[in-house]
């Protein structure tokens, strides 16, 4: 008598988006700090700011680890077919992450090149963070194959789209560690995070509102699977919830409300970039198979 067949699929599915949800969350408020981090006031206002993510921030980067090695393990045609297609901007990201987390370090060290040091965990989180963004277009956007291989060219994946997604995550990053330095800190350090919290959950609404517009003209399957029956009543709620979010958001960071900052850019991000991946209809089947 023939075992029942088991499909993991549906199980390592639900692991890689976990493993991916957590990483942005995690590892995003992380990289949002450091973006922020050379708009601080003064420099007891950097320590403190750095001190915020000290205890943890080594650790974030786990949840990519585990997001790369399920893709490779549960989903090796897919795998084969993303990573040569993203091959320059995760190799950029990873070279920044490398470089970001040295600054970190050596911030505390070499007291003579601090100034350095500032500066590179700085850009060290902007590009890290604007390569996940180019990733995440490229995505988004779709890979060129010719039956299970991918055919396109090594720089494809930087488009002007992929590009406006890349600042977007800069900015929703960003919203996430201001929501992070909100919970963290008091006084005057809790106002100017505050303060950069809205300029960048404006940015955020601005690069939602492109993303939004641009995705279903850059490519008709998008169009057809967003706009179509059933899926147009599973997707038409969520600019009504990415709104209200948004409302949420901006009069969490207007009143005195510590924790709401960063649950709302939290569920921000996450309303509004999970259906703009699941829109993705320009990926072969073969790859989920």
């Amino acid at each position: 008598m023939s075992q029942p067949i088991i499909d993991l699929v549906p199980a390592w599915t639900l692991v890689l988006g976990v493993g991916v949800f957590l990483y942005v969350l995690l590892d995003g408020f992380d990289l949002g700090v450091g973006i922020l981090y050379r708009f601080a006031p003064d420099r007891d206002s950097r320590n403190l700011v750095m001190n915020s993510i000290a205890p943890i921030w080594d650790g974030n980067e786990t949840w990519l680890v585990l997001g790369g090695l399920a893709l490779m393990g549960a989903f090796p045609l897919a795998f084969a077919i993303i990573m040569p297609a993203v091959y320059f901007p995760i190799a950029i990201m990873l070279l920044a992450l490398v470089f970001r987390g040295v600054a970190f370090e050596f911030r505390y060290r070499d007291a003579q090149h601090r100034t350095f040091w500032d500066y590179a965990f700085n850009y060290g989180s902007i590009i890290g963070a604007f390569m996940q963004g180019i990733v995440l277009g490229a995505f988004i956007q779709g890979f060129q194959t010719e039956g299970r291989h991918f055919a396109g060219g090594s720089f494809d994946c930087f488009t002007p789209f992929s590009l406006l997604t890349g600042v977007a995550l800069v900015f929703g990053y960003s919203l996430l560690g201001a929501g992070w330095l909100i919970l963290k800190t008091e006084g005057a350090l809790q106002d100017w995070a505050r303060a950069l919290g809205r300029w960048s959950l404006i940015g955020v609404l601005i690069g939602i509102a492109a993303v939004s517009l641009w995705t279903p003209f850059a490519k008709p399957q998008i169009a057809e699977r967003w706009f179509s029956w059933p899926h147009i009543v599973i997707f038409a709620p969520v600019p009504i919830v990415t709104a209200l979010i948004a409302y949420w958001e901006w009069r969490s960071l207007n009143n005195r409300s510590e924790a709401a900052p960063f649950i709302g850019a939290i569920s921000e991000l996450r309303s509004r970039f999970s259906p703009a991946c699941a829109g993705n209809g320009y990926f072969p089947s073969p790859v989920f198979g």
